[in-house]
């Protein structure tokens, strides 16, 4: 395994660091002002000009739709592993991902409508997405089950002559909050009956359809993440054509694994960013400020800090881009141990830095004066965000132990073994 950086991109890298320090970092208090005076004015939901502003600028300076591999539509999208050091950069302020039209929900979604979508439904929906004309959400989570079993979902997806018919409530569905939001990718049942992973489809939802109520935004810490939001959705007798139905009935299960391994890679990606944010904010505060007589980064035990978090920082870096080398060259279904195991450790990583650099900035950290609160919220969000720890620690174990039987049966029958195969 090669992780060398090519000329190409050490140049895009190069690019995207001047967007940030031009752009992007001396906008950082203005993007959440801007929020702020919107909600003090009865909307939080309205999206901010400074974003709309800069999109523009990203598009010119060829830094836009980065993050999509093998599209004749998105000729500039990267393969995994050139992607994730600039998505790192991407993720060290919270609204720059859309900035460069690399956000989720609208990566895994139009990774979603290139690869399962028939062409009508690419041209209705994912050439404006590229564009950055529109929004999306993805609506698969649901209030009255344990969704980290998604064979547990409940929402009704019904065939009625030429139509499919729609019931259901979802909620934490991230960006149905955003009014530029036009479209949903919808999780639900399609045949009760079926055999367990055979049971869920995936269909598409434009966002106006009559019967759908956005019903109320979620919190996270206190945070609405507005104007993008995770909101309550209720869907009741939703008619959409058969046409808007993603591979056929049966296949959801097959285009969630699709879908969520580039996005659970990518939430990694930028959690690297944000954390190697947290740990130098953590080192300048402690450079600055002095207690009992001697400054704060002298004293032994954040010496400690400091050096576990650039460990920590590095270990997941690494088996991040081992991941996505994997997914480049061997494909997702081979490479779902790593992704699984990245997606429990970066978050892990992110929320244990991003808390000692809050120490260091003493009760301020706490405030919206520094980034790290809100950092903090959404890093452990992310622990939920694309599956639970619990379930990607389970399958991780249950990879491990199907070797150890590979193993057994082989010798059983006289073949060579070859461990870690």
């Amino acid at each position: 395994m090669n992780f060398d950086y090519t000329d190409k991109v050490k140049q895009l890298q190069g690019q995207l660091l001047a967007f940030m320090d031009k752009h992007i970092y001396p906008n950082e208090k203005k993007f959440f002002d801007e929020i702020a005076h919107n909600r003090a004015n009865g909307n939080a939901w309205i999206p901010t000009r400074i974003v709309e502003e800069l999109k523009p600028l990203a598009q010119k300076a060829g830094l836009w739709n980065l993050f999509l591999p093998r599209s004749t539509r998105a000729p500039q999208g990267l393969s995994n592993l050139e992607y994730a050091p600039l998505c790192e950069i991407m993720g060290r302020v919270p609204f720059a991902a859309e900035v460069f039209n690399c956000s989720a929900p609208d990566t895994g979604n139009m990774e979603t409508f290139e690869r399962y979508a028939s062409e009508e439904l690419k041209v209705q929906w994912l050439e404006p997405l590229l564009r950055g004309e529109i929004r999306s959400a993805f609506l698969m989570t649901e209030p009255d089950v344990a969704s980290s079993d998604a064979t547990n979902v409940q929402c009704k997806i019904q065939r009625e002559g030429d139509h499919y018919v729609i019931n259901g409530r979802k909620w934490w569905s991230s960006g149905a909050g955003d009014p530029r939001c036009a479209v949903y990718i919808v999780m639900g049942k399609t045949d009760p009956e079926a055999p367990r992973h055979s049971q869920q489809s995936m269909i598409i939802v434009p966002s106006n359809t009559p019967g759908i109520k956005v019903l109320r935004p979620l919190s996270v810490f206190g945070y609405d993440d507005a104007p993008h939001g995770h909101m309550e959705v209720e869907l009741k007798n939703v008619r959409v054509p058969l046409s808007n139905m993603l591979l056929g009935e049966g296949r959801g299960f097959e285009i969630a694994q699709g879908r969520l391994g580039p996005g659970r890679i990518h939430h990694c990606m930028r959690t690297i960013g944000v954390s190697e944010r947290a740990l130098e904010l953590m080192c300048k505060r402690l450079n600055s400020r002095v207690a009992f007589g001697k400054p704060l980064s002298t004293q032994g035990v954040w010496h400690e800090r400091i050096a576990e978090s650039r460990i920590m920082i590095e270990q997941a870096r690494l088996l991040t881009l081992k991941a996505a080398y994997m997914m480049d060259t061997v494909g997702n279904k081979i490479a779902k141990s790593e992704i699984s195991m990245i997606k429990v450790i970066a978050p892990v990583m992110a929320t244990k830095i991003i808390d000692w650099a809050i120490q260091a900035h003493g009760a301020g950290g706490l405030s919206e004066d520094f980034p790290l609160a809100y950092a903090y919220a959404h890093q452990r969000t992310l622990r939920f965000a694309d599956g639970p720890d619990e379930v990607h620690r389970n399958a991780i174990a249950k990879l491990e132990l199907a070797k150890l039987v590979s193993v057994h049966e082989a010798a059983q029958v006289g073949m060579p073994v070859t461990r870690g195969s």
